[in-house]
């Protein structure tokens, strides 16, 4: 796997926000989420499943597939009360504190955003991505 060393800009919220008000369909929503994933300096196997053996984690490879997530995209925006959906993937090498993803859902109601992000970010991290951390 080639790793690319140079990450990628973060987007700002303000201006995705601004956006997404900005459109048509804005008018509908009552309700923007936001999922701000970021490299954590504790290993996943610590934080998900207990299994501390005393390493912590100095950076990550992260990649994704391209089609999977725009698949998911699509899928999130079948879900009812849906209106608005941007993803924005890191890749590359990255550090702890780095980001790795954000997700901006926006919908007509509380429980319909939620459940969407929680449905997006769940596809993205179980079948769109490589997260290799490295101790």
């Amino acid at each position: 796997m080639n790793i690319k060393k140079n990450k990628k800009v973060s987007p700002s919220m303000d201006n995705w926000l601004k956006e997404a008000k900005s459109e048509q369909k804005a008018i509908q929503q009552g309700m923007f989420l936001v999922h701000n994933g970021t490299v954590r300096q504790t290993p996943k196997a610590k934080v998900r499943y207990g299994h501390d053996d005393g390493s912590i984690v100095k950076a990550m490879e992260f990649s994704y597939d391209k089609e999977k997530v725009d698949q998911a995209i699509e899928k999130t925006y079948k879900m009812e009360g849906i209106f608005h959906v941007r993803v924005w993937l890191n890749e590359g090498l990255l550090e702890v504190g780095d980001d790795i993803m954000y997700v901006l859902i926006g919908g007509d109601i509380r429980p319909h955003v939620i459940d969407a992000l929680q449905f997006l970010v769940g596809k993205i991290k179980t079948e769109c991505v490589t997260e290799i951390e490295r101790t």
